[in-house]
């Protein structure tokens, strides 16, 4: 049974999976907006659960300054509909966060699913 929980409270879990990225680590993302949206992009399969959409670090080149922000974007949706508890779901919120903030970082999902984050 999916997990029921309100925009507000779903976007409080985002905020404690970004607050339990370390200092050090978070003090390296730069430009990078995170967004909550309902649903994934037309086009993109209905239990997609979070989505980076930028060049990561080690792709880039020229001033950082000019481009626009990259996003992270967590889908409320098919993370409450393959969440049996709300603890699962903060689990699940923490991995999706930490899995797309690593494509930031250049880490692909090979590499993510050897490190229990895909």
């Amino acid at each position: 049974m999916p997990v029921e929980m309100s925009p507000e409270e779903f976007d409080a879990l985002v905020d404690r999976a970004l607050d339990g990225i370390p200092d050090e680590l978070a003090a390296l993302v730069r430009n990078v907006v995170v967004l909550v949206e309902a649903e994934p992009p037309e086009g993109e399969p209905d239990d997609l659960l979070g989505l980076y959409d930028g060049i990561a670090l080690t792709e880039r080149w020229g001033d950082p300054q000019m481009d626009l922000p990259d996003r992270i974007l967590v889908f409320r949706n098919p993370l409450l509909d393959m969440c049996a508890s709300p603890e699962e779901l903060e689990e699940e919120v923490r991995i999706t966060v930490v899995h797309e903030i690593a494509h930031h970082f250049g880490i692909d999902d090979a590499r993510l699913h050897d490190l229990g984050y895909a």
